[in-house]
């Protein structure tokens, strides 16, 4: 499968191909997926998108019309993308289906210690 993988930093590059292991061909886009890039889509598959991208309903109908049958996300919300027009059109939504509540309570004691050691303030000051 084709696949044009939106708002893409090098860490997303080097994670996903190395999780591909060549089974299917990736192209990595930083720009994010909006009706002005939609045609990056061409001759691909699938997309693959970021919470910033923009997957309206234009979008969807241009993906379409450009052969692109799949969006996958890369996070657990879809308030970007307009699920009744990809419905409308036949294109399937795939989404993460939740987040490691682990990471989310060792993130959480993260920014609890950060507050409590004032990390914001030094920061602040180290730039100035």
């Amino acid at each position: 499968m084709k696949v044009v993988i939106f708002s893409t930093k090098n860490y997303d590059r080097e994670f996903l191909t190395a999780a591909n292991v060549s089974r299917h061909e990736l192209r990595f886009f930083e720009p994010h997926l909006n009706e002005e890039t939609v045609g990056l889509s061409a001759g691909f598959d699938a997309v693959c998108v970021f919470v910033n991208d923009q997957v309206s309903a234009a979008v969807i109908a241009n993906l379409h019309s450009l052969g692109v049958r799949l969006i996958a996300l890369r996070c657990a919300g879809y308030n970007n993308v307009d699920l009744a027009a990809a419905t409308k059109r036949g294109v399937t939504v795939v989404r993460v289906p939740a987040y490691s509540p682990y990471a989310v309570a060792e993130h959480t004691i993260a920014l609890m210690l950060a507050l409590n050691r004032k990390l914001h303030r030094a920061y602040s000051r180290a730039r100035r």
